[in-house]
């Protein structure tokens, strides 16, 4: 059997967005249970110059969908949007970067890994094949704010495991 790209980045994407969309019912019911604004547990952060709670979110599919379309384009420039201040907008934003994934060819996917790929950020350009960009820059970024997202979730009390991270494994059928 050989081991693709698309096996490399896509399977695992999915994996983990849903479990983040999950994270996001959980955050939704501990706020009702504890009377808390939904703001309030988005705009969390761990530390003071550490981004909030939505835009960890936000950057997982920044990181998935987002890096994918930034190989198509040959550049990928970090996303500056404002992120959405509600659960139902962070659940939009991880629901179409599921479906735009499940909607990708893995024969096209698979092609971009020797495209002429950089990451743009002001005056900085790092070049990248597709593979080394996704694999080596968005993929270890798409699991830092995964994890970002989880421990934030963690630190202000919402019970949480790491189940709760992992979502569900692909095991052999």
């Amino acid at each position: 059997m050989s081991f693709s790209l698309y096996d490399a980045v896509i399977p695992s994407n999915l994996q983990i967005l849903g479990a983040i969309d999950a994270l996001l019912d959980k955050a939704e019911a501990f706020c009702g249970a504890q009377g808390m604004a939904e703001a309030d547990l988005i705009d969390a952060r761990l530390a003071p110059d550490m981004l909030p709670f939505g835009y960890q979110v936000k950057s997982c599919a920044a990181h998935s969908i987002g890096g994918i379309e930034g190989v198509r384009a040959g550049s990928f420039s970090p996303d500056m949007t404002p992120w959405p201040t509600t659960f139902a907008g962070l659940h939009e934003v991880l629901q179409s970067a599921i479906a735009s994934l499940k909607a990708i060819d893995r024969d096209t996917f698979d092609a971009l890994a020797d495209s002429d790929t950089q990451f743009a950020m002001g005056e900085t350009r790092m070049p990248f094949t597709g593979a080394n960009f996704l694999l080596s820059f968005s993929q270890p970024n798409f699991y830092f704010h995964a994890t970002a997202a989880y421990a934030i979730l963690r630190a202000q009390g919402v019970k949480l495991g790491k189940r709760d991270f992992l979502g569900m494994p692909r095991m052999k059928r």
